[in-house]
């Protein structure tokens, strides 16, 4: 059995280069204008790049964008297949925008979009669905924030809820470790993997904004490795300053520290050895957000992989 099959974050493909723009915006304009030609090129350049997956994410590089794109999931996923792909899970993206999650009414909301996420992906063969928590308050604010132990179990009380609404489609949930949210830095992923049910939630691990949050991605996954089931390989330069300021554009302050695979701070042979020792075997989802070439990217990253870690790994 093939021990690590490699996808690729559709988010790495969210640059204006790669689409001959200026702005962020300009892509949603041309996603909107031409959604078969956008997801289109798209599909070519993950194909391009030499993976076999693709994880959707927000917004136009969504499940409901895709649809848009080619008019139903079934014609979708006939483009996705015809290039050798498949879609390897989900990024559900609504949870840091949806305010107090811990509202009865923001969960019943999340949920209903989870469970229709959930079914589409079920139907496309895939059984991840990655999700990133609310974002942490700025040091700076003058009200202090804490997510103490109260707070903390509140949120795992949804998670677990939320998990077990879309195990029922076959469908498994897993944290994704964003800098900055709730579930990054070492404490937070230890305390909200403490108080939710294995059963129900998983975890993704993202290496580069494990390093952001000042963590070690191989220490910190050796002690949940059992809760492992997808991962993100991405590489960063080191941890960002304690003081940064957490606002509406803390991820776009993310993406100067993030940097091509082997070029950053994670000690890619510990990591490989972990996964061998550890007897993972899974998606390996490659990812640079918002890359302005990402095919050579990706593909760039998959050499590295293939002939400096796959011999641990075999």
């Amino acid at each position: 059995m093939q021990r690590l099959n490699f996808g690729v974050d559709l988010i790495t493909f969210f640059h204006p280069g790669f689409w001959g723009v200026s702005t962020h915006d300009d892509i949603l304009t041309l996603a909107e204008a031409d959604p078969t030609a956008f997801w289109t090129k798209l599909l070519d350049a993950a194909q391009a790049a030499g993976v076999t997956g693709i994880e959707l994410t927000f917004a136009p590089l969504s499940w409901e964008g895709a649809i848009r794109a080619f008019g139903t999931r079934e014609a979708f996923q006939h483009e996705v297949q015809s290039r050798g792909l498949q879609i390897c899970s989900g990024f559900f993206a609504e949870m840091e925008p949806a305010g107090d999650i811990t509202d009865p009414a923001v969960e019943a909301h999340l949920t209903a979009r989870a469970e229709s996420y959930a079914q589409f992906l079920a139907a496309c063969g895939a059984d991840i669905m990655v999700v990133g928590l609310p974002l942490r308050a700025s040091p700076e604010t003058r009200s202090a924030q804490f997510f103490d132990l109260a707070q903390a179990d509140k949120i795992a009380g949804f998670l677990n809820r939320l998990g077990a609404a879309i195990s029922q489609y076959g469908v498994r949930l897993a944290l994704h470790t964003e800098a900055h949210s709730l579930f990054a830095a070492p404490r937070d992923v230890d305390l909200m993997l403490l108080l939710t049910d294995p059963a129900y939630v998983h975890l993704c691990p993202d290496t580069a904004h494990i390093i952001l949050a000042g963590g070690d991605p191989v220490q910190l996954v050796d002690r949940h490795h059992d809760r492992m089931i997808i991962a993100h390989w991405k590489d960063a330069l080191g941890p960002m300053p304690r003081d940064t300021v957490i606002d509406q554009h803390i991820h776009d302050a993310h993406r100067p520290w993030f940097c091509p695979l082997g070029t950053g701070r994670v000690d890619w042979p510990a990591w490989a050895r972990l996964l061998q020792r550890r007897d993972f075997r899974g998606w390996a989802i490659l990812e640079l957000d918002a890359s302005a070439n990402p095919v050579a990217d990706i593909a760039q990253g998959l050499t590295l992989v293939r002939q400096s870690l796959l011999p641990t790994l075999s």
